[in-house]
């Protein structure tokens, strides 16, 4: 059996549908395949911002036409791309794992000095979404003060828009990570001279990837379309092995929240669905047509919670109030060698440690960032609190798979074969916290409920809830099965009567 795989002209959109042709092959051996490559009316036309284009596939419906006139079999697409209202002659058959989701801002490392004295940043992108979601967080995340941040649109393939930031008055560039990452780990020779290009351009900067709780993606973000006629039966058949279905209805239903708002790339609205074995998550942020402001970040579990509780029944009410420890610092040194450092908190970054441009830092979560930054330390990116089980998925910018140190309290566990190095201890506090009468806790930290836990052996036949990562490991380590909850402000919001 013979195939005709279309798909637009640039090597981002040649290795997409590649992708979609070996993994075909491999499900099907038998089948043989050709590709098509066009030019689409969004890349003849590189002047206008894509918020001032045509609305409707400007990216696209030029393959749905010829896959309508049956030039081909196969059109594969950035589902990011299509137009949200969906067609009623072609349907999205299936759709390969999800790329990384999450954009990546680069910054040119000779522009840092000079950002850094003037408050001034300029950061190419064409995207409303970016430009609303960004401007505060950016203020907070950058180890600098930022007073005056510029969003200067920037049009072209990824390869073009990243040679454009060494343009005059460009500092930064946001792109895509997925489409990143897909130039950088293509093989083959034809891709070689971008690949060692683009290479050489993230090393000449410095880089952070963005997190979907501040700046949620363009819905389908990173995820593949793999569009036919919507009587090809045939083909249906053949592509059901191939289709990642978590990935196909997760993005189906970003688009369906996108629809509810009115859609189109011209919305400054991002949203992101992950899919977790403790739940969904939703992350959405933006602003609306009619000046609404949007702002989501929610979990729909997988476990059933239970009846909502009294306050006088939950622990902590305050988050603050379930403190058991004093923390004393341990001297340290960071070895040699160290190029990844994963920073549980704020507190366990030493004041007199260093960080070379070189080094990679991820933090924990969105806190721990700004916290850093306030501090002078450029973070590449967070786990987003949503524990260390999260992959950082940096080693194609990185350029090697990453050895992390993670810096901790001298108790802490570390995951997924990191190397541990206590920066400090945990010293109990003298006085028991009062517990009595409380039958429904909250713990922020492993280490607080286990001193909890051994002053009050009782809460061991409670109800506990945390959230996901190594609280939640070690709750589990005492045979309790805790509820999950994104953090303690949404336990008390959802939970309280």
């Amino acid at each position: 059996m013979r195939l005709v795989i279309a798909a637009r002209r640039s090597e981002l959109a040649r290795i997409q549908a590649f992708q979609v042709g070996k993994a075909l092959q491999t499900a099907h051996p038998q089948v043989t395949i050709d590709y098509s490559f066009h030019e689409s009316l969004g890349d003849q036309n590189q002047n206008d911002p894509l918020w001032q284009m045509p609305e409707k596939g400007v990216f696209t419906q030029d393959l749905r036409e010829g896959l309508m006139a049956g030039k081909y079999d196969l059109a594969v697409h950035s589902w990011k791309d299509l137009a949200i209202e969906e067609s009623p002659d072609t349907e999205i058959a299936a759709t390969l794992p999800r790329a990384d989701a999450r954009d990546v801002l680069l910054v040119r490392a000779d522009r840092w000095a000079e950002i850094k004295s003037s408050g001034g940043l300029t950061i190419l992108t064409s995207s409303p979404r970016r430009s609303y979601n960004l401007d505060s967080f950016l203020r907070r995340a950058l180890p600098a003060r930022i007073s005056e941040l510029r969003f200067e649109p920037v049009r072209g393939n990824v390869p073009t828009r990243v040679r454009k930031l060494w343009q005059p008055g460009a500092d930064a560039l946001i792109v895509a990570k997925a489409a990143l990452d897909r130039l950088l780990e293509a093989g083959g020779e034809e891709f070689g001279e971008t690949r060692a290009s683009l290479r050489r351009a993230i090393s000449k900067c410095r880089f952070a990837v963005l997190p979907l709780r501040a700046n949620p993606s363009a819905p389908a973000q990173g995820a593949l379309a793999v569009e036919i006629k919507s009587d090809r039966a045939d083909l249906k058949a053949l592509l059901e092995p191939i289709n990642c279905t978590e990935t196909f209805s997760a993005v189906t239903e970003e688009r369906a929240i996108l629809r509810t708002y009115g859609g189109g790339c011209h919305q400054k609205i991002g949203v992101s669905i992950l899919r977790r074995p403790y739940g969904e998550i939703t992350f959405l942020r933006g602003l609306t047509d009619d000046g609404r402001v949007l702002s989501d970040y929610s979990l729909r579990p997988a476990q059933e919670r239970p009846p909502r509780i009294s306050p006088e029944q939950m622990w902590p009410l305050k988050s603050s109030s379930a403190d058991w420890f004093d923390r004393e610092q341990i001297p340290v040194a960071l070895p040699d060698q160290t190029p990844a450092l994963w920073i549980s908190k704020a507190d366990a970054f030493p004041a007199d440690v260093h960080v070379q441009a070189s080094q990679l830092v991820w933090a924990s979560g969105l806190k721990t960032w700004e916290r850093l930054a306030q501090r002078g330390v450029w973070v590449n990116g967070c786990a987003e609190s949503l524990g260390e089980d999260e992959d950082s998925r940096i080693e194609a910018l990185a350029g090697s798979s990453l050895n992390w140190l993670k810096l901790t309290h001298a108790d802490g566990f570390a995951e997924n074969g990191m190397r541990k190095l206590p920066t400090y201890r945990l010293v109990p506090k003298n006085e028991n916290q009062d517990l009595e009468g409380r039958k429904y806790f909250f713990w922020n930290s492993g280490s607080g409920f286990e001193r909890a836990l051994a002053l009050n052996p009782w809460i061991a036949g409670m109800t506990h809830f945390c959230g996901p990562g190594n609280t939640q490991r070690i709750l589990e380590r005492h045979g309790l099965q805790p509820h999950i909850f994104l953090d303690h402000g949404q336990w008390l919001a959802e939970m309280c009567l």
